[in-house]
């Protein structure tokens, strides 16, 4: 931060010295082009006077730093002090045109004989010749170099301007880097600092309570892991016991057999729901990207559910069109089975699971919607918590590990797709996962 301060306005600083340094050196220049004209001025007319009284003779017995010419009405070459023997014909240059029509010109350009470039001043005379007077430009650039003591303080101004820079970006951060962020409230010793401290402590506040609801959340599933865990185990447990005393029929001991076998799929069912969640909080998906066609995922789910709907006398139906989008493919069916499943678990003999797929405004979406139990208003914002139960009692009787919309919910996120639900108690429950276009 200190580096970025110091450098954009040490930049400022260095761009304004630019630009005071170009206008009064080019207004310095502009001053010496002037008293330059001026001075030829001046010379030319005394030589005019020179010339109407004592002729071509007054010019050669001048002894004069400045070329002179003299011109005739035609263009002709009377005189030219530095080249006596010049013929080429000087009315076609500008300042001589001027002198010929407005009395007197003047211009820069470079000399064709003399080589270099020229100030030139061409008056008109009263016998209508042009006498001219011109010298190099680099006297003119000579007189300038006068001023060359100002760059010297320029330079000076330069080097100033950068400690000042330097000393400035300091004093500005010195109250940012004197906070101590562990102890904000004795960091108010600067007012103007006081919306930057009272942002931190509101955002060091946020964290806190983050990290405490992090905490509880965590307490809270590992107790919820906990529990789901025992349950089952502890089933176990108490039929195994029975089996060792070797209580009950053959009968019996088969159902014990296959409570043991249900106890022991609801266990793996909650660890791989539970390592699922885990990995997509990690954003490490269980298999690459593909193309997966959504219907044909909702048609491979009501065929596994078959059982199931039929035991519950549930009626699966699967409608729409193909839509075909980019995913996850054995995270997007887990999805669909799960909404599926708790259609199908929550809802009552005879009635209808609904799995549609669409596409609006480009974007594809796949509902499942029931005519079950519904969900109360209060309990919708809760029901894709992790082990979130509506009604205990009931989803114990039913099954299931309490992680199926959770499982939903964070795979809808890791496709960029929104969830939403719609429901009421007896009128059934609709939830809809809407991916990008």
């Amino acid at each position: 931060m200190t580096k970025k301060i110091f450098f954009h306005s040490f930049l400022l600083g260095t761009l304004v010295l630019i630009l005071c340094s170009a206008l009064f050196f080019g207004l310095q220049y502009r001053k010496m082009l002037d008293e330059s004209y001026d001075t030829l001025k001046g010379e030319a007319k005394y030589a005019a006077s020179g010339l109407e009284t004592g002729g071509i003779s007054y010019l050669k017995s001048l002894e004069d730093i400045n070329r002179i010419t003299w011109i005739g009405a035609d263009g002709s070459v009377l005189y030219d002090s530095d080249h006596p023997d010049l013929q080429k014909n000087q009315g076609e240059y500008a300042e001589v045109k001027a002198a010929f029509s407005g009395g007197e010109g003047q211009g820069i350009r470079r000399s064709e004989s003399g080589g270099g470039n020229m100030l030139y001043y061409a008056s008109l005379l009263k016998d209508g010749t042009v006498l001219r007077l011109s010298r190099p430009i680099s006297r003119v650039q000579t007189a300038f170099q006068t001023v060359s003591p100002v760059l010297w303080v320029f330079i000076l101004v330069f080097l100033i301007s950068g400690i000042i820079s330097f000393r400035m970006a300091n004093q500005i951060l010195k109250p940012v880097n004197e906070l101590d962020l562990d102890n904000l409230e004795n960091s108010n010793s600067y007012p103007e600092l006081s919306p930057l401290i009272n942002k931190l402590q509101e955002q060091t506040l946020t964290i806190r309570e983050q990290e405490e609801s992090r905490e509880e959340l965590r307490r809270e599933f590992s107790a919820n892991i906990s529990h789901e865990l025992k349950v089952p185990l502890r089933t176990i447990s108490r039929i195994a016991g029975l089996i060792r005393e070797g209580t009950g029929s053959e009968e019996k001991t088969k159902e014990y057999a296959e409570d043991i076998r249900k106890e022991s799929k609801r266990m793996v069912a909650l660890v791989e729901d539970i390592m699922e969640l885990s990995r997509l909080d990690k954003a490490e998906p269980p298999q690459e990207w593909e193309k997966v066609d959504l219907y044909e995922v909702a048609g491979d789910v009501k065929q596994e559910l078959s059982v199931q709907s039929i035991e519950k006398k549930v009626n699966i139906t699967v409608e729409g069109s193909r839509e075909t989008i980019k995913g996850i493919g054995h995270l997007l069916h887990e999805m669909i089975y799960n909404l599926c499943d708790n259609a199908i678990k929550y809802n009552h003999e005879g009635g209808n699971v609904t799995v549609t797929i669409g596409k609006d405004d480009g974007r594809p979406w796949i509902s499942v919607t029931d005519d079950g139990i519904g969900i109360p208003l209060n309990e919708q914002d809760r029901v894709f918590e992790r082990f979130y139960r509506v009604d205990k009692s009931h989803s114990q009787k039913i099954g299931g590990t309490g992680l199926g919309l959770s499982i939903v919910k964070h795979g809808a996120a890791l496709h960029g797709a929104d969830v939403s639900l719609k429901s009421a108690p007896g009128d059934g429950t609709s939830i809809t996962i809407t991916f990008p276009a």
